[in-house]
């Protein structure tokens, strides 16, 4: 078992049977038979702006990868850490350099914000280890800030905007203004949605860029994106920022005025924070809901007596499937000592092996590491035709993989010859 004193006690959680257990020893499955274990560090929002969004129940849903994934049928050992990213760069980047040269991991898992993915990219390519990003939104990651040991699993801020974006524009919404904040998050939302509504005969009218983290009074934006004209206001924030958001747009009357609100990185999560009163018509693009399938269903079923006050939302459920798919291509590789020895080639073995999964169904994974699956367009259903516990969304179209994601000669992912 790993020794935990050489990690810094501000940021390593270790997590046992009842979640985030506080600072001890990493919470560990399986048993090797011979050689060493292979080691998982989760780096996430534990009670920042997106904890909601990821945090306690994508801890759960990491765990419930690792046990349907049966290491210890494979005599495979599995050792897994939480550290808590705290939005800052700085800091996420202190916990994994620990990670990497005093505990032995091996691959990174989600990542949830847009800034430290592509700080963590660079790392993880130096020292030949696994970015398992299946957190965050821009798109750099599979464009010119690629790299050949990391997957970028989920979504993308391609994925999320195209379909909202382009429907709404086709269906007469002509003219945009964005309130988004001021990293590369933001930037990579509002940049490839304005492609999309461009390319449909709309207009952006202004961008209102806010701090991030921080900001709880969003009524200077609000404001300005009314003043603005536009027919839509086009969110690109997420957690706590979109549900603050979209509870205040209503309070300044933004959508009792007929402009249409969008939101271009809210999940599941979101409309439960904010409640269908507000989040009512509320259009997202997404890979999974826990109510889509019988797959779907079925791991919701499993995963919820870990986190029985929060259904699954899509973040939650893509680091359940880029782990399992990880843990995979580890066993595929030749187990433990051989994955260990070089990240890159057991990525290369994650894009060479199919992906399927109980959530995000069956796919694959790219040459620049983007993993294509269908996705969904959903619209949010109004409060009285809620019937059940997060009972919140309806399918309005299904997207095919080969549509879901940018294709791959408009990335220009520096590895990648097409």
């Amino acid at each position: 078992m790993m020794n935990t004193k050489c990690l810094p006690r501000r940021a390593v959680l270790a997590v046992g049977t009842a979640g985030i257990a506080g600072l001890a020893t990493p919470w560990v499955i399986g048993s090797a038979r011979a050689g060493a274990a292979i080691r998982i560090g989760h780096l996430t929002d534990v009670s920042g702006p997106y904890s909601a969004n990821s945090g306690a129940v994508s801890i759960a849903c990491a765990r419930q990868a690792i046990e349907d994934f049966n290491p210890a049928a494979k005599g495979i050992a599995v050792e897994y850490l939480v550290g808590d990213h705290q939005n800052n760069t700085d800091i996420a980047l202190n916990i994994v350099r620990e990670w990497f040269d005093r505990g032995d991991v091996d691959a990174v898992l989600e990542v949830n914000n847009s800034a430290i993915a592509l700080a963590l990219n660079n790392l993880c390519t130096q020292k030949d280890k696994v970015h398992l990003n299946s957190g965050a939104v821009t798109a750099d990651l599979t464009g010119k800030s690629c790299s050949p040991n990391m997957v970028h699993w989920t979504y993308d801020s391609w994925m999320l905007t195209h379909p909202s974006s382009t429907a709404l524009t086709n269906a007469g919404f002509k003219t945009w203004f964005y309130v988004a904040p001021d990293y590369a998050f933001g930037v990579s939302l509002t940049r490839d949605s304005t492609a999309a509504v461009e390319a449909a005969g709309g207009k952006v009218l202004g961008i209102a860029r806010h701090p991030f983290p921080g900001v709880t009074d969003f009524s200077s934006f609000l404001l300005t994106a009314k003043a603005s004209g536009a027919q839509v206001v086009a969110f690109a924030n997420g957690g706590a920022d979109i549900v603050n958001c979209m509870k205040q747009a209503r309070e300044f009357g933004l959508p009792q005025s007929g402009i249409k609100m969008v939101a271009l990185a809210a999940q599941t999560t979101d409309l439960h924070g904010m409640g269908l009163e507000v989040g009512q018509g509320l259009m997202m693009c997404l890979p999974f809901y826990w109510d889509l399938n019988e797959r779907t269903r079925a791991f919701t079923k499993r995963v919820l007596p870990k986190t029985p006050t929060a259904y699954p939302s899509v973040t939650h459920a893509g680091a359940y499937s880029c782990l399992l798919h990880y843990l995979k291509a580890v066993e595929a590789v030749g187990g433990p000592d051989k994955a260990k020895a070089s990240g890159r080639v057991t990525v290369d073995v994650m894009k060479q092996l199919p992906t399927d999964d109980d959530v995000l169904g069956k796919g694959l994974v790219r040459l620049d590491g983007r993993k294509i699956h269908t996705t969904y367009l959903f619209d949010a259903k109004k409060p009285e035709d809620s019937k059940k516990p997060w009972d919140y969304q309806y399918v309005i179209e299904t997207i095919p993989a080969e549509q879901s994601f940018r294709p791959l000669a408009e990335g220009g992912c520096p590895f990648v010859k097409v």
